[in-house]
């Protein structure tokens, strides 16, 4: 197939089969920072930026992250706005498209809304559903499953378009948050499982 004229041609991504996953928790484990009391006191960050610099790291995780697919994915759906990081490359990885779900207010035009609570209040994400066909199977991306309040709401909004949601994926989950907890009877498959 040719690119489209002006465009250059893309190389097809790196298949990493041999990607030992193990390996690349502990490198996940190791590379992701934490930092107390940020954004506020009592929260402890879990800072990707360290392990997105890591270009060989970087590439491992968005292999591992790929064999949750469970096969053919026809979009990979990110949340605002870490989940846009791993959701891209591994649209890129998958040979699929990308949707962005993008806070409130963030879209141009037409969009389909989903509102959610949170402890002290609600949040709101959205989509174009025009990117979201009817039929679509969408892979959930973010990188961090904490309470499961964004990604149930990321689910609900994508099957509310008409799409079939595959599986969710997260870098690292927060199992004492139980965020599972809100995705009944999702696949939900996280590369690192903390307790804290």
């Amino acid at each position: 197939m040719q690119p489209p004229e002006g465009r250059p041609s893309v190389p097809p991504p790196t298949v990493r089969p041999d990607v030992d996953v193990e390996a690349v928790r502990a490198r996940v484990e190791r590379l992701v920072r934490l930092v107390p009391d940020f954004p506020s006191p009592g929260i402890l960050f879990r800072d990707i930026t360290p392990l997105l610099a890591d270009a060989d790291a970087f590439a491992d995780v968005v292999a591992a992250l790929a064999e949750a697919a469970g096969g053919p994915v026809d979009l990979v759906a990110g949340m605002e706005a870490r989940g846009f990081l791993l959701a891209g490359a591994l649209a890129v990885h998958l040979g699929a498209g990308l949707v962005p779900v993008r806070k409130a207010g963030k879209l141009p035009g037409p969009s389909e809304a989903e509102t959610y609570d949170l402890e002290y209040g609600t949040a709101t994400l959205e989509v174009h559903p025009a990117t979201v066909p009817a039929g679509s199977r969408v892979l959930v991306v973010d990188d961090v499953l904490a309470t499961g309040g964004t990604a149930a709401a990321t689910v609900a909004l994508l099957e509310r378009c008409g799409a079939q949601v595959v599986a969710v994926v997260v870098l690292v989950e927060l199992r004492a948050l139980g965020g599972r907890d809100a995705l009944p009877g999702r696949d939900v498959h996280a590369l690192l499982v903390v307790d804290a």
